[in-house]
C-alpha cells in the first residue's frame, strides 16, 4: 500500500499492519470467476470464520450462524434458484441495459470449494432489547458486518468470496432448513483463485462506475458543504491511489501448510489481512457485484 495512505502513530499498528489492512480493503474483490478446483483447508477456513466470529455486534448480541455447504447437489440447487431469481429480475434492468445483465457472470455457486450461508437469528437476543430498542433492524447490520470481516480476513488468505444476493430468500430457507426467525443475509461462493481482478467486474464490464467520494462527503447537515480541505484530501489521495497496481497488490496467497490450530488471537493477526473497496456504482442493480 502507498506510504501516502498511512501516517504514523503512538498507538497503533506499525507501518506494514496499517499497509496490510489498506491493501485488503481495496484489492477485496466480488469473485464470481477464476475459482479454483482446489480443496479449502479446513484450518484457514477457520480462521476465515474466526474473523467472522469478532465483528461488532450491537448489545454484544452475535446473531449470526455459518452454514457450511459443501455437497455438490445442494449447491446445485442452490444454483438453480439463483437462474430462477434472475429471471425474475431481469424485466426490472433498463431495457437497453439486459443484453449486458445477461452476459454478467454473477455467481460461483458450483465452481467455489464451498458456500457459506450466513444467517442473523432475530430471537438471540430477544431478552435484551440494548441497542435494538428504537432500531430493532440492528441486528441485521451486525450479521453484515461479520460478512466483511469474513470477506477481508478472505483475501488476506488468498481466498475469493462472491456474495451471491439474486435468490429468494423463502425459497433459500427451506431448501436449508432455516427457521422462520431466522434470516438468511448472505450466500458466499467461497475458495482458491487463481488471480484478483484488478477492478470490480461491474465497472470492468462498464455497468457502473466508483462514485467521487468527494461528492459524498457533506458537512453538519445531509447536503451541507463545507469541508473543503478534507474533499481536497480525499481528491488527492485517490489520484495517488488510482495509479496502476503493482502485480503484487493482484497476487494470490500460497496454500497455508498445516500447522496447530490457530489461537483466537494469532487467528486475527493483521499481518496476513488484504482488502477492497466500496461496490461499485449501481452495482445494486445487478446483485451483488463489488
Amino acid at each position: 500500500m502507498p506510504e501516502h495512505m498511512t501516517a504514523p502513530g503512538s498507538d497503533g499498528f506499525d507501518q506494514m499492519a496499517r499497509d496490510a489492512v489498506y491493501r485488503a480493503m481495496f484489492t477485496r474483490r466480488d469473485v464470481r470467476s477464476h475459482f479454483l478446483p482446489d480443496a479449502l483447508d479446513d484450518e484457514v477456513l477457520a480462521r476465515l470464520l474466526l474473523a467472522a466470529h469478532h465483528a461488532p455486534s450491537v448489545g454484544f448480541m452475535q446473531p449470526w450462524n455459518f452454514i457450511v455447504i459443501r455437497d455438490a447437489a445442494r449447491r446445485a440447487e442452490v444454483r438453480d434458484l439463483f437462474l430462477a431469481a434472475r429471471e425474475q429480475e431481469l424485466p426490472a434492468i433498463e431495457q437497453e441495459r439486459q443484453a449486458l445483465y445477461r452476459k454478467l457472470k454473477l455467481e460461483g455457486i458450483c465452481e467455489s470449494a464451498l458456500n457459506i450461508c450466513i444467517t442473523c437469528d432475530r430471537q438471540r437476543s430477544k431478552g435484551s432489547p440494548l441497542g435494538r430498542w428504537h432500531n430493532p433492524e440492528m441486528d441485521l447490520y451486525s450479521t453484515v458486518c461479520a460478512v466483511q470481516n469474513f470477506w477481508l480476513a478472505a483475501r488476506a488468505e488468498g481466498v475469493g468470496v462472491g456474495w451471491v444476493s439474486i435468490i429468494e430468500a423463502g425459497a433459500l430457507k427451506s431448501l436449508l432448513s432455516i427457521p422462520d426467525h431466522v434470516t438468511p443475509v448472505a450466500y458466499l461462493c467461497v475458495g482458491r483463485v487463481s488471480e484478483f481482478a484488478p477492478k470490480p467486474d461491474l465497472e470492468t464490464h462498464g455497468w457502473g462506475r466508483r462514485l467521487p467520494l468527494p461528492e459524498l462527503i457533506m458537512s453538519e447537515t445531509f447536503c451541507g458543504q463545507g469541508e473543503v480541505r478534507l474533499k481536497s484530501t480525499v481528491a488527492r489521495l485517490n489520484a495517488v491511489n488510482a495509479a496502476p497496481a503493482s502485480p503484487a497488490d493482484q497476487r494470490v496467497a500460497p496454500a497455508v501448510s498445516q500447522r496447530e490450530p490457530p489461537k483466537e488471537a494469532s487467528a486475527l493477526s493483521l499481518s496476513s489481512l488484504n482488502f477492497d473497496e466500496a461496490s461499485a456504482s449501481r452495482a445494486s442493480q445487478a446483485g451483488s457485484g463489488t
